[in-house]
């Protein structure tokens, strides 16, 4: 059976240069890289090589503004939970919105229940935060924002870099969740002004369980985690090294061939998008048309369920998702589409389709056949199918 992967979205594979640089690693059979002998100073030394291309493929000041983390997730708890820690004597209240990753909503249902208050805002029909929305929300109470930078459902953009500047005038500390983004997009944190950024290794094609947390000079960030003096007593706990190693090599890649990339990827899109009403109908484009990510298109299908599509394409050998890979298990409608205006029975036909370097062109054809036949076996034993049309 072929295997086709249009799930990059969820995880992506290693490069084969990220793969050699790991196992090159493992055999060097480094050493802690906080101990004070010259095997530790090796493994301290590829540590910070591996830091330093990361701050390159983000542009930060400083390699040391980069914290390595086990993820996305954490990163995300780390920069919510450390902010509002570290300035609550300022006040207790915090900006996000309704799309956010579930590591953001549960990071602030946590704060919540230690006395702050959230202020969650609503979007619009493409998915897109009104700034000015977050202009008149701020208060002298208000110490942290957080919006993500790409949705990982739908792959729209938020207009983070005037946020950000919003948040500056302001004198409010900005975070954005740019798990999807980073290494897929350019992102300068110069650029945008961003005060904290989390991003997640396997998002350009690094090892999984290992991610970054930007941090800017001078924002002030309690630990996570209490233990000992690593990543410049911002993170307690030994670094995963192999996988540090593996995720700098991967950054280095992403920032070599952003271009070739973005080229590859935006083409597969386009031509997705093209093809698609060729081989089926009546389905609804989630995706923004000019702000989203070049490698992701939200598709709602129409009277049947996106979790049937995905069992089925699955059984031809092509992987795709119906929702974030964190919110998979879940029987309710996705917040996120809910937020857009979508009926219930239309988010629950939501296919998720994001592709990859390694993807082709005959990849598009093969994927859009089965789908084609998925959605009309799908469709003759719907109920909702059938109550429009009748039975036949």
């Amino acid at each position: 059976m072929t295997s086709i992967n249009f799930d990059h979205i969820s995880a992506n594979p290693l490069l084969p240069e990220v793969k050699e640089a790991m196992i090159a690693a493992i055999n060097h059979d480094y050493h802690n890289p906080s101990s004070q002998h010259r095997a530790g100073e090796q493994a301290a030394e590829a540590l910070e090589r591996a830091r330093e291309s990361v701050a390159k493929l983000i542009n930060a000041a400083m390699p040391k503004e980069i914290v390595f983390t086990s993820g996305g997730t954490e990163s995300i708890n780390h920069a919510i939970k450390g902010v509002a820690l570290a300035n609550a004597e300022k006040g207790k209240h915090i900006i996000t919105s309704n799309i956010e990753h579930n590591a953001v909503i549960r990071s602030l249902r946590r704060l919540k229940s230690a006395g702050f208050n959230v202020t969650s805002l609503s979007v619009d029909g493409t998915g897109r935060v009104n700034p000015q929305d977050i202009a008149d929300a701020l208060s002298d109470e208000t110490v942290l924002v957080s919006i993500m930078h790409a949705n990982n459902e739908t792959g729209t953009l938020q207009p983070v870099e005037e946020i950000a500047q919003i948040c500056r005038d302001r004198k409010v500390i900005f975070h954005t969740d740019a798990v999807d983004s980073v290494g897929v997009l350019p992102f300068d944190v110069q650029k945008t002004g961003v005060d904290l950024l989390s991003f997640a290794s396997n998002t350009f094609y690094g090892p999984t369980g290992v991610g970054g947390l930007y941090i800017r000079r001078g924002t002030r960030v309690f630990p996570l985690l209490d233990g000992g003096v690593q990543e410049n007593n911002k993170r307690a706990g030994t670094e995963n090294l192999i996988g540090i190693i593996g995720m700098g090599k991967a950054a280095e890649l992403a920032r070599r061939d952003m271009d070739s990339n973005l080229a590859h990827v935006r083409r597969l899109k386009e031509k997705f998008l093209e093809e698609l009403p060729h081989y089926i109908d009546e389905y609804i484009i989630n995706t923004h048309g000019q702000h989203s990510l070049p490698n992701l298109v939200s598709v709602s299908i129409k009277y049947i369920e996106g979790e049937s599509v995905v069992l089925m394409l699955d059984d031809d050998g092509i992987s795709a998702s119906t929702r974030s890979a964190c919110a998979t298990g879940s029987l309710r409608a996705s917040h996120v589409l809910l937020s857009l205006g979508l009926s219930h029975a239309d988010a629950q036909g939501t296919l998720v389709v994001s592709f990859g370097v390694d993807n082709t062109d005959e990849d598009i054809t093969a994927f859009l056949a089965s789908l084609k036949n998925v959605v009309n076996t799908l469709r003759e034993i719907s109920p909702l199918y059938k109550k429009t049309y009748g039975a036949n």
